[in-house]
């Protein structure tokens, strides 16, 4: 899979194979993805991704999981535009533990980030299935998927207004922003990709697990 890579990582890119079956991304702490005024810019946390012109992004998806227990532990999709200048805009959204329980969570950065968070849908208090969808040209809308209903939770107008001259990243992160807390070791199954402009889909499914160590056999 030599047209994924990881960023802020050393491991290595899973095969074809460990894509399908199974495998796990590891969050170092103090990792985090975020910007806020006057000064603060974070952009560390692991993120395995393909790189591809934003004209052709359509859609992505992803189901997520895990045993949260920690403040800021967070992971989910995410949508990094790489300007010509050298700056980022970026999206990210999936799940955060904030205030004792896991939120879907989604922040856009376009100078500096705005952060949203939902409740969690009814009944299922650990996981969520999250889609990004661009619609109608320029406009990228978040929902939150329960069984066959679709609920828009979020609209982002600005991420295609550049985009004829901007590169992207598509992919998945893991965060976790506290310092004294180990590590989250994100473990990530039935991964698949491609691009509805193409007559394909972007489709990523993976459960977020929280763990002090990952086992050998792991």
């Amino acid at each position: 899979m030599s047209d994924f890579k990881f960023t802020f990582s050393d491991q290595a890119v899973p095969s074809a194979s460990d894509l399908k079956a199974g495998f796990v991304i590891k969050a170092n702490p103090s990792t985090d993805i975020w910007a806020k005024p006057p000064s603060t810019h974070r952009f560390n946390s692991p993120i395995l991704h393909k790189t591809v012109p934003l004209s052709s992004f359509q859609r992505a998806s992803v189901h997520i999981s895990a045993k949260w227990s920690t403040l800021y532990d967070q992971g989910g999709l995410i949508l990094v535009l790489n300007r010509d200048d050298g700056t980022q805009k970026w999206v990210k959204t999936g799940i955060e533990f904030v205030d004792g329980k896991p939120h879907v969570s989604t922040v856009g950065k376009d100078n500096w980030a705005d952060w949203s968070l939902l409740p969690m849908p009814p009944g299922n208090e650990t996981g969520a299935r999250i889609e990004m969808v661009r619609e109608k040209g320029v406009t990228l809308w978040i929902y939150l998927i329960e069984g066959e209903e679709r609920k828009r939770i979020r609209q982002v107008t600005w991420a295609f207004g550049d985009e004829e001259s901007t590169e992207c990243w598509v992919g998945v992160y893991a965060a976790k922003r506290r310092r004294k807390e180990g590590s989250l070791w994100l473990a990530l199954r039935s991964w698949r990709l491609s691009f509805q402009r193409h007559e394909r889909y972007l489709d990523f499914q993976f459960i977020l697990m929280w763990v002090d160590e990952l086992c050998s056999s792991g």
